[in-house]
């Protein structure tokens, strides 16, 4: 497959943000986006703008904070899935199609039950939450984040095991929790971790670097398949270097750290 043929759903609804940068990250590395509204897959739209998800190769879940964030972060827009396109979504999952959700994204990804999936592709309940940060506050600012995948996630295939990349956060909602006692044991056993927080150089991450409280530093997983991604931090946004807060100091690439994300999935689906 062709870059150019690479057919991206950036899917939005009342209170998504961030879906420009999103559209952006995956027009930058050759593919064909296309900004979508939930309604326009429901079958809720006028003939001309009726889409379908079987059409797309890439589901891309974007920042913000759908819905208002009533209820929990992410619940209404993954009640309103479930009701809307649950079949198809599932289906598009289990044909390891990519989906990547970036911070509310990433909680969106969690109420529907696609992360973690340790048993199924699509829980019909979550069985994990991304909580309150320990804070008790909205958190903004550069983070670091490691690599710590050891080849499963799609995402993170340009990237070497143990890199540093600086991605920016900003979220409430942060903190990675599950009512399993085994829950980071198994993510680590299944090789989902895909990206922790760490301190500048690599050190442990204590707060600010821990942004939430996410146990063992979790910034993000992936499902057990590889192919859904949900992180909190976001690489859509540091797709140049000039969006780096260093940027004039190191004279490093042009090329922003979050590029690798997009160009790991495009890799997979043009190889």
């Amino acid at each position: 497959m062709k870059a150019e043929d690479v057919k991206v759903c950036v899917i939005r609804i009342e209170g998504t943000n961030c879906e420009d940068e999103m559209y952006q990250a995956f027009k930058m590395v050759g593919a064909s986006p296309e900004l979508v509204h939930l309604k326009q897959l429901a079958g809720k739209a006028p003939g001309h703008a009726k889409r379908h998800l079987e059409d797309y190769d890439i589901l891309a879940f974007p920042g913000g904070f759908s819905a208002g964030d009533y209820v929990r972060a992410g619940a209404i827009f993954a009640a309103r899935i479930k009701s809307d396109i649950g079949t198809e979504l599932k289906r598009f999952v289990e044909s390891e199609k990519p989906v990547l959700g970036v911070c509310n994204g990433f909680q969106t990804l969690v109420e529907l039950g696609l992360l973690p999936a340790f048993e199924g592709v699509m829980s019909e309940t979550p069985t994990a939450a991304l909580s309150t940060n320990d804070s008790g506050r909205f958190e903004c600012r550069p983070t670091y984040l490691r690599n710590d995948n050891r080849g499963k996630c799609i995402f993170t295939s340009e990237m070497k095991k143990g890199q540093i990349v600086m991605f920016p956060l900003a979220h409430a909602e942060g903190k990675l929790l599950s009512e399993d006692p085994r829950f980071v044991e198994k993510l680590e056993e299944n090789d989902q971790v895909a990206f922790r927080y760490v301190g500048p150089g690599g050190a442990k991450a204590v707060y600010p670097w821990n942004p939430n409280g996410s146990p063992s530093d979790i910034a993000g997983i992936c499902n057990p398949a590889g192919n859904v991604l949900g992180m909190m931090p976001h690489p859509e946004r540091v797709l140049t270097r000039y969006t780096h807060q260093d940027w004039t100091r190191n004279g490093q690439p042009e090329e922003g750290d979050g590029m690798m994300v997009f160009r790991s999935v495009m890799k997979k689906l043009t190889k």
